[in-house]
Protein backbone atom coordinates (compact mmCIF):
# COMPACT_ATOMS: atom_id res chain seq x y z
CA UNK A 1 0.00 0.00 0.00
CA UNK A 2 1.58 3.40 -0.96
CA UNK A 3 1.10 6.39 0.62
CA UNK A 4 -1.38 7.66 -1.58
CA UNK A 5 -3.60 4.75 -0.97
CA UNK A 6 -2.61 4.87 2.77
CA UNK A 7 -4.31 8.30 2.94
CA UNK A 8 -7.45 7.33 1.17
CA UNK A 9 -7.99 3.70 3.37
CA UNK A 10 -7.25 6.51 6.29
CA UNK A 11 -9.98 8.84 5.03
CA UNK A 12 -12.47 6.51 4.73
CA UNK A 13 -11.74 4.74 8.73
CA UNK A 14 -12.73 8.36 9.66
CA UNK A 15 -15.82 8.74 7.82
CA UNK A 16 -16.51 5.27 8.97
CA UNK A 17 -15.90 5.93 12.66
CA UNK A 18 -18.11 9.06 11.97
CA UNK A 19 -20.66 7.08 10.89
CA UNK A 20 -20.64 4.72 13.32
CA UNK A 21 -20.34 7.66 15.97
CA UNK A 22 -24.33 7.91 14.85
CA UNK A 23 -25.26 5.08 15.82
CA UNK A 24 -26.26 5.35 19.79
CA UNK A 25 -28.42 5.27 22.54
CA UNK A 26 -28.82 8.96 22.86
CA UNK A 27 -28.54 11.59 19.64
CA UNK A 28 -26.15 13.90 22.03
CA UNK A 29 -23.75 11.20 22.88
CA UNK A 30 -22.02 8.19 21.88
CA UNK A 31 -23.24 4.91 24.06
CA UNK A 32 -23.19 1.45 22.75
CA UNK A 33 -24.02 -1.28 25.03
CA UNK A 34 -23.77 -4.98 24.54
CA UNK A 35 -26.95 -6.91 22.67
CA UNK A 36 -28.69 -2.85 22.26
CA UNK A 37 -30.37 -2.30 19.24
CA UNK A 38 -27.60 0.15 18.61
CA UNK A 39 -24.94 -2.73 18.82
CA UNK A 40 -26.64 -4.95 16.23
CA UNK A 41 -27.08 -2.22 13.73
CA UNK A 42 -23.09 -1.48 14.27
CA UNK A 43 -22.29 -5.13 13.90
CA UNK A 44 -24.63 -4.66 10.62
CA UNK A 45 -23.06 -2.22 9.15
CA UNK A 46 -19.20 -3.64 10.40
CA UNK A 47 -20.68 -6.34 8.51
CA UNK A 48 -21.15 -4.55 5.32
CA UNK A 49 -17.89 -2.85 5.31
CA UNK A 50 -16.26 -6.14 5.99
CA UNK A 51 -18.45 -8.10 2.76
CA UNK A 52 -17.44 -5.30 0.63
CA UNK A 53 -13.78 -5.56 1.32
CA UNK A 54 -14.24 -9.06 0.07
CA UNK A 55 -14.81 -11.36 3.52
CA UNK A 56 -17.13 -14.11 4.49
CA UNK A 57 -19.13 -12.83 7.25
CA UNK A 58 -20.97 -14.12 9.73
CA UNK A 59 -22.54 -12.98 13.56
CA UNK A 60 -21.17 -15.08 16.01
CA UNK A 61 -23.37 -16.74 18.87
CA UNK A 62 -22.19 -14.47 21.85
CA UNK A 63 -22.74 -11.37 19.21
CA UNK A 64 -18.92 -10.65 17.83
CA UNK A 65 -19.10 -9.77 14.18
CA UNK A 66 -16.58 -12.15 12.80
CA UNK A 67 -15.14 -11.82 8.62
CA UNK A 68 -12.32 -13.87 7.17
CA UNK A 69 -10.26 -13.31 3.83
CA UNK A 70 -9.83 -16.74 2.90
CA UNK A 71 -6.07 -17.38 2.65
CA UNK A 72 -4.41 -19.19 -1.38
CA UNK A 73 -5.45 -22.76 0.36
CA UNK A 74 -8.77 -22.61 2.00
CA UNK A 75 -8.54 -23.69 5.64
CA UNK A 76 -5.29 -22.46 6.19
CA UNK A 77 -5.06 -21.01 9.53
CA UNK A 78 -5.62 -17.11 10.11
CA UNK A 79 -4.41 -14.10 11.81
CA UNK A 80 -6.46 -12.62 13.69
CA UNK A 81 -7.07 -8.73 13.72
CA UNK A 82 -9.46 -6.73 15.43
CA UNK A 83 -10.93 -5.13 18.48
CA UNK A 84 -14.64 -3.91 20.12
CA UNK A 85 -17.32 -2.25 18.84
CA UNK A 86 -19.29 -1.16 22.50
CA UNK A 87 -18.97 1.86 24.00
CA UNK A 88 -18.54 3.07 27.46
CA UNK A 89 -21.03 5.85 28.04
CA UNK A 90 -21.07 9.44 26.37
CA UNK A 91 -17.80 7.82 24.77
CA UNK A 92 -14.86 8.58 21.99
CA UNK A 93 -15.36 7.21 18.40
CA UNK A 94 -12.04 5.59 17.81
CA UNK A 95 -11.47 3.45 21.10
CA UNK A 96 -12.13 0.07 19.43
CA UNK A 97 -13.34 1.14 16.61
CA UNK A 98 -10.10 2.17 14.81
CA UNK A 99 -8.80 -1.20 15.01
CA UNK A 100 -12.00 -2.83 13.15
CA UNK A 101 -11.96 -0.26 10.64
CA UNK A 102 -8.07 0.03 9.92
CA UNK A 103 -8.02 -3.94 9.89
CA UNK A 104 -10.81 -4.25 7.17
CA UNK A 105 -8.90 -1.71 5.29
CA UNK A 106 -5.74 -3.99 5.31
CA UNK A 107 -7.79 -6.70 3.78
CA UNK A 108 -9.92 -3.97 1.19
CA UNK A 109 -6.48 -3.54 -0.13
CA UNK A 110 -5.48 -7.37 -0.63
CA UNK A 111 -9.20 -7.87 -2.42
CA UNK A 112 -8.43 -4.43 -4.93
CA UNK A 113 -5.70 -6.37 -5.96
CA UNK A 114 -7.12 -9.41 -6.07
CA UNK A 115 -4.26 -11.27 -3.78
CA UNK A 116 -4.35 -14.11 -1.18
CA UNK A 117 -2.05 -14.79 1.38
CA UNK A 118 -0.32 -17.93 2.61
CA UNK A 119 -2.74 -17.74 5.55
CA UNK A 120 -6.23 -16.33 5.92
CA UNK A 121 -7.16 -13.30 7.73
CA UNK A 122 -10.24 -13.00 10.07
CA UNK A 123 -11.58 -9.93 11.70
CA UNK A 124 -13.45 -9.15 14.85
CA UNK A 125 -15.24 -6.57 16.13
CA UNK A 126 -15.78 -8.02 19.86
CA UNK A 127 -19.12 -7.34 21.40
CA UNK A 128 -18.29 -6.75 25.04
CA UNK A 129 -14.96 -4.95 25.50
CA UNK A 130 -16.45 -2.72 28.21
CA UNK A 131 -18.41 -4.39 30.48
CA UNK A 132 -20.81 -1.06 30.00
CA UNK A 133 -24.01 -2.93 30.42
CA UNK A 134 -23.46 -5.98 32.35
CA UNK A 135 -20.54 -4.93 34.34
CA UNK A 136 -18.41 -8.02 32.37
CA UNK A 137 -15.48 -7.03 30.50
CA UNK A 138 -14.07 -8.99 27.63
CA UNK A 139 -17.42 -10.74 27.11
CA UNK A 140 -17.06 -10.83 23.48
CA UNK A 141 -13.22 -12.11 23.81
CA UNK A 142 -13.87 -14.61 26.05
CA UNK A 143 -16.69 -16.08 23.52
CA UNK A 144 -14.17 -16.95 21.23
CA UNK A 145 -10.66 -18.25 23.69
CA UNK A 146 -14.17 -20.50 25.09
CA UNK A 147 -13.47 -19.34 28.40
CA UNK A 148 -16.81 -17.82 29.16
CA UNK A 149 -18.02 -18.80 32.70
CA UNK A 150 -21.86 -19.99 32.90
CA UNK A 151 -22.86 -17.48 35.37
CA UNK A 152 -22.31 -14.62 33.38
CA UNK A 153 -26.09 -16.06 31.89
CA UNK A 154 -27.50 -14.69 35.20
CA UNK A 155 -25.64 -11.02 35.67
CA UNK A 156 -28.41 -8.37 35.08
CA UNK A 157 -28.04 -4.94 33.71
CA UNK A 158 -29.40 -1.81 35.82
CA UNK A 159 -33.21 -2.46 34.50
CA UNK A 160 -32.81 -5.93 35.70
CA UNK A 161 -32.67 -7.68 32.38
CA UNK A 162 -30.30 -10.78 32.46
CA UNK A 163 -27.55 -11.71 29.92
CA UNK A 164 -29.60 -15.16 28.85
CA UNK A 165 -32.41 -12.49 29.02
CA UNK A 166 -30.64 -10.15 26.20
CA UNK A 167 -29.41 -12.58 24.05
CA UNK A 168 -32.82 -14.39 23.54
CA UNK A 169 -34.08 -10.67 22.98
CA UNK A 170 -31.30 -10.43 20.02
CA UNK A 171 -32.16 -13.72 18.30
CA UNK A 172 -28.93 -15.53 20.02
CA UNK A 173 -29.34 -18.85 22.24
CA UNK A 174 -27.63 -18.80 25.42
CA UNK A 175 -27.05 -22.62 25.16
CA UNK A 176 -25.15 -22.21 22.13
CA UNK A 177 -22.02 -19.74 23.52
CA UNK A 178 -19.94 -22.52 22.92
CA UNK A 179 -19.87 -22.50 19.39
CA UNK A 180 -18.17 -19.11 19.16
CA UNK A 181 -14.99 -20.78 20.94
CA UNK A 182 -12.26 -21.14 18.19
CA UNK A 183 -9.86 -24.65 18.49
CA UNK A 184 -6.21 -23.27 19.32
CA UNK A 185 -5.00 -24.26 15.60
CA UNK A 186 -7.31 -21.51 13.87
CA UNK A 187 -5.24 -18.79 14.69
CA UNK A 188 -1.17 -17.84 13.97
CA UNK A 189 -1.60 -14.88 16.54
CA UNK A 190 -3.63 -11.61 17.12
CA UNK A 191 -2.78 -8.17 16.20
CA UNK A 192 -4.98 -5.39 17.57
CA UNK A 193 -4.59 -1.82 16.70
CA UNK A 194 -5.99 0.39 19.49
CA UNK A 195 -5.74 4.70 20.19
CA UNK A 196 -3.26 4.91 22.85
CA UNK A 197 -5.12 6.40 25.63
CA UNK A 198 -2.28 8.40 26.97
CA UNK A 199 0.21 10.49 26.17
CA UNK A 200 3.27 9.10 25.23
CA UNK A 201 3.56 9.34 21.73
CA UNK A 202 2.28 12.74 21.94
CA UNK A 203 5.06 13.53 23.34
CA UNK A 204 7.56 11.54 21.78
CA UNK A 205 6.33 13.28 18.60
CA UNK A 206 5.60 9.91 17.14
CA UNK A 207 2.19 8.26 15.31
CA UNK A 208 2.80 5.05 16.41
CA UNK A 209 4.08 2.54 19.30
CA UNK A 210 4.38 -1.29 19.58
CA UNK A 211 3.16 -1.94 22.80
CA UNK A 212 5.02 -4.40 25.15
CA UNK A 213 2.50 -5.46 27.93
CA UNK A 214 -0.84 -4.59 29.15
CA UNK A 215 -0.49 -3.74 32.46
CA UNK A 216 -1.13 -6.17 35.45
CA UNK A 217 -3.38 -4.57 38.30
CA UNK A 218 -4.06 -4.64 41.76
CA UNK A 219 -6.92 -2.45 44.01
CA UNK A 220 -7.03 -2.53 47.29
CA UNK A 221 -9.50 -0.97 50.26
CA UNK A 222 -6.84 0.47 53.03
CA UNK A 223 -8.14 2.16 56.19
CA UNK A 224 -5.81 4.08 58.98
CA UNK A 225 -8.03 4.02 62.33
CA UNK A 226 -6.76 6.24 65.42
CA UNK A 227 -8.41 7.89 67.88
CA UNK A 228 -11.48 11.34 66.86
CA UNK A 229 -11.65 14.10 69.73
CA UNK A 230 -11.94 18.07 69.53
CA UNK A 231 -10.49 19.89 67.08
CA UNK A 232 -10.01 22.22 69.61
CA UNK A 233 -8.55 20.53 72.72
CA UNK A 234 -6.17 17.46 71.68
CA UNK A 235 -3.12 18.70 71.92
CA UNK A 236 -1.02 18.76 68.40
CA UNK A 237 1.49 16.23 70.74
CA UNK A 238 -1.21 13.92 71.44
CA UNK A 239 -3.45 13.15 69.10
CA UNK A 240 -3.90 10.26 66.48
CA UNK A 241 -4.75 11.82 63.59
CA UNK A 242 -5.91 9.09 60.75
CA UNK A 243 -6.40 12.12 58.07
CA UNK A 244 -2.78 13.29 58.91
CA UNK A 245 -1.14 9.01 58.47
CA UNK A 246 -2.90 9.24 55.33
CA UNK A 247 -2.16 12.19 53.96
CA UNK A 248 1.48 11.41 55.14
CA UNK A 249 1.18 7.69 53.01
CA UNK A 250 -0.34 9.01 50.14
CA UNK A 251 2.71 11.55 49.14
CA UNK A 252 5.08 8.13 50.43
CA UNK A 253 3.23 6.30 47.91
CA UNK A 254 3.75 9.20 45.04
CA UNK A 255 7.55 9.24 45.84
CA UNK A 256 8.27 5.46 45.99
CA UNK A 257 6.35 5.17 42.65
CA UNK A 258 8.27 7.88 40.68
CA UNK A 259 11.65 6.18 41.86
CA UNK A 260 11.01 3.05 40.30
CA UNK A 261 11.57 1.85 36.71
CA UNK A 262 9.45 -0.17 34.55
CA UNK A 263 6.74 2.22 34.15
CA UNK A 264 4.59 1.21 37.12
CA UNK A 265 1.65 3.55 38.32
CA UNK A 266 -0.13 4.31 41.68
CA UNK A 267 -3.20 5.91 42.47
CA UNK A 268 -5.37 6.76 45.52
CA UNK A 269 -8.50 7.58 43.96
CA UNK A 270 -10.94 7.27 46.62
CA UNK A 271 -10.65 9.21 50.33
CA UNK A 272 -13.38 8.84 53.19
CA UNK A 273 -12.83 10.72 56.59
CA UNK A 274 -14.97 10.10 59.65
CA UNK A 275 -16.34 11.40 61.49
CA UNK A 276 -16.14 14.24 58.86
CA UNK A 277 -16.52 17.24 60.79
CA UNK A 278 -14.83 20.60 60.56
CA UNK A 279 -13.70 20.98 64.45
CA UNK A 280 -13.39 16.92 65.03
CA UNK A 281 -10.16 15.00 64.27
CA UNK A 282 -10.32 11.96 62.23
CA UNK A 283 -10.60 8.71 63.89
CA UNK A 284 -10.42 6.78 60.91
CA UNK A 285 -9.93 7.00 57.02
CA UNK A 286 -10.58 5.12 54.27
CA UNK A 287 -9.06 5.36 50.87
CA UNK A 288 -8.41 3.33 47.96
CA UNK A 289 -5.34 2.02 46.22
CA UNK A 290 -4.62 1.09 42.11
CA UNK A 291 -1.21 0.27 41.23
CA UNK A 292 -0.28 -0.98 37.64
CA UNK A 293 2.72 -2.25 35.76
CA UNK A 294 3.60 -4.00 33.04
CA UNK A 295 5.61 -7.36 35.41
CA UNK A 296 4.00 -8.77 37.97
CA UNK A 297 7.14 -9.08 39.70
CA UNK A 298 8.32 -5.65 40.21
CA UNK A 299 4.31 -4.83 40.61
CA UNK A 300 4.34 -6.71 44.03
CA UNK A 301 7.19 -5.93 45.17
CA UNK A 302 6.20 -1.98 44.96
CA UNK A 303 2.62 -2.92 46.27
CA UNK A 304 4.17 -4.78 49.22
CA UNK A 305 6.59 -2.03 49.82
CA UNK A 306 4.18 0.19 50.08
CA UNK A 307 2.49 -1.61 52.37
CA UNK A 308 4.70 -2.06 55.08
CA UNK A 309 5.05 1.86 54.95
CA UNK A 310 1.84 2.31 55.62
CA UNK A 311 2.42 -0.34 58.60
CA UNK A 312 5.05 1.84 59.60
CA UNK A 313 3.25 5.44 59.72
CA UNK A 314 0.80 3.97 61.20
CA UNK A 315 2.80 2.33 64.41
CA UNK A 316 5.08 5.38 64.77
CA UNK A 317 2.20 7.73 65.21
CA UNK A 318 -0.05 5.40 67.21
CA UNK A 319 -2.92 4.25 64.75
CA UNK A 320 -3.46 0.94 63.25
CA UNK A 321 -3.74 0.04 59.11
CA UNK A 322 -5.50 -2.56 57.51
CA UNK A 323 -5.55 -3.08 53.47
CA UNK A 324 -7.78 -5.84 51.90
CA UNK A 325 -7.04 -6.68 48.42
CA UNK A 326 -10.58 -6.66 46.40
CA UNK A 327 -9.34 -6.81 42.75
CA UNK A 328 -5.80 -8.31 40.52
CA UNK A 329 -5.39 -9.00 36.91
CA UNK A 330 -1.88 -10.16 36.04
CA UNK A 331 0.35 -8.41 33.29
CA UNK A 332 -0.14 -9.02 30.09
CA UNK A 333 2.96 -9.45 28.12
CA UNK A 334 2.68 -9.41 24.23
CA UNK A 335 4.84 -11.91 22.23
CA UNK A 336 8.54 -11.07 21.82
CA UNK A 337 7.78 -12.09 18.14
CA UNK A 338 5.44 -10.09 17.19
CA UNK A 339 6.95 -7.11 18.95
CA UNK A 340 9.57 -7.18 17.12
CA UNK A 341 7.51 -7.64 14.05
CA UNK A 342 5.44 -4.80 14.78
CA UNK A 343 8.48 -2.71 15.99
CA UNK A 344 10.23 -3.45 12.25
CA UNK A 345 6.79 -2.04 10.37
CA UNK A 346 6.65 0.76 12.42
CA UNK A 347 10.20 2.28 11.40
CA UNK A 348 9.49 1.20 8.23
CA UNK A 349 6.49 4.05 7.62
CA UNK A 350 7.65 5.90 10.53
CA UNK A 351 11.43 6.21 10.81
CA UNK A 352 11.36 5.13 14.12
CA UNK A 353 9.53 3.20 17.03
CA UNK A 354 8.72 3.45 20.57
CA UNK A 355 8.24 0.29 23.01
CA UNK A 356 5.29 1.77 25.91
CA UNK A 357 2.99 -0.24 28.29
CA UNK A 358 -0.59 -0.09 27.99
CA UNK A 359 -2.22 1.32 31.16
CA UNK A 360 -5.66 -0.06 30.10
CA UNK A 361 -7.52 -3.41 29.42
CA UNK A 362 -7.87 -4.77 26.16
CA UNK A 363 -9.60 -8.11 24.60
CA UNK A 364 -5.61 -9.04 23.77
CA UNK A 365 -5.57 -10.18 27.56
CA UNK A 366 -8.28 -12.72 26.90
CA UNK A 367 -7.22 -13.45 23.92
CA UNK A 368 -3.47 -14.31 25.10
CA UNK A 369 -4.27 -16.75 27.22
CA UNK A 370 -4.67 -18.82 23.88
CA UNK A 371 -2.35 -16.89 20.81
CA UNK A 372 0.02 -14.94 20.82
CA UNK A 373 -0.87 -11.29 20.89
CA UNK A 374 0.76 -7.92 19.72
CA UNK A 375 -0.80 -3.80 19.84
CA UNK A 376 -0.06 -1.24 18.14
CA UNK A 377 -0.66 2.29 19.66
CA UNK A 378 -1.91 5.19 17.55
CA UNK A 379 -1.31 8.65 18.78
CA UNK A 380 -4.43 10.43 20.29
CA UNK A 381 -4.85 14.12 21.06
CA UNK A 382 -3.90 14.74 24.37
CA UNK A 383 -3.98 11.50 25.54
CA UNK A 384 -7.81 12.05 25.62
CA UNK A 385 -10.59 8.34 25.78
CA UNK A 386 -13.10 7.21 26.59
CA UNK A 387 -14.53 10.95 26.12
CA UNK A 388 -15.99 12.96 23.01
CA UNK A 389 -12.89 14.66 23.05
CA UNK A 390 -11.13 11.52 21.06
CA UNK A 391 -9.07 12.43 18.34
CA UNK A 392 -6.53 11.08 16.27
CA UNK A 393 -5.84 12.53 12.41
CA UNK A 394 -5.80 10.81 9.12
CA UNK A 395 -2.14 11.30 8.44
CA UNK A 396 -1.60 9.20 11.29
CA UNK A 397 -4.44 6.57 11.27
CA UNK A 398 -2.19 6.19 7.38
CA UNK A 399 0.45 5.40 8.98
CA UNK A 400 -1.51 3.01 11.04
CA UNK A 401 -2.75 1.30 8.33
CA UNK A 402 0.51 0.93 6.54
CA UNK A 403 2.21 -0.39 9.20
CA UNK A 404 -0.41 -2.96 10.13
CA UNK A 405 -0.21 -4.07 6.46
CA UNK A 406 3.39 -4.66 6.64
CA UNK A 407 3.09 -6.94 9.83
CA UNK A 408 0.46 -9.23 8.11
CA UNK A 409 1.98 -9.39 4.91
CA UNK A 410 4.59 -11.22 7.03
CA UNK A 411 2.47 -13.94 7.09
CA UNK A 412 2.56 -15.15 3.76
CA UNK A 413 3.79 -12.70 0.60
CA UNK A 414 1.00 -12.98 -2.14
CA UNK A 415 1.03 -16.01 -3.60
CA UNK A 416 -1.99 -15.94 -6.23
CA UNK A 417 -4.72 -13.97 -7.60
CA UNK A 418 -8.34 -13.61 -6.90
CA UNK A 419 -9.17 -16.25 -10.30
CA UNK A 420 -12.12 -18.31 -9.44
CA UNK A 421 -13.06 -16.80 -6.14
Amino acid sequence: MNPASSFAAAERVMARADALAAISETPDALTRVYLSPQHLQANQRVGEWMSEAGMVVWQDSVGNICGRYEAAQEGAPAVLLGSHLDTVRNAGRYDGMLGVLAAIEVVASLHQQGLRLAQAIEIVGFCDEEGTRFGITLLGSRGLTGSWPQGWLAQTDASGVSVAQAMVAAGLDPARIHHAARQPEAFSCYLELHIEQGPCLEQAGLALGVVEAINGARRLNCRFTGEAGHAGTVPMAQRKDALAAAAEWMTVIERATLEQAGNLVATVGDLRCLPGAVNVIPGEVSLSLDIRGPQDAPLDALLNALLDRGQAIAARRGLTFAAEEFYRIAATPCDASLQTLLTGAVQAVQGASLSLPSGAGHDAIAIAERWPVGMLFVRCKGGVSHHPAESVTAADVALAIAALGKAVSHYGQPLCGDAGR
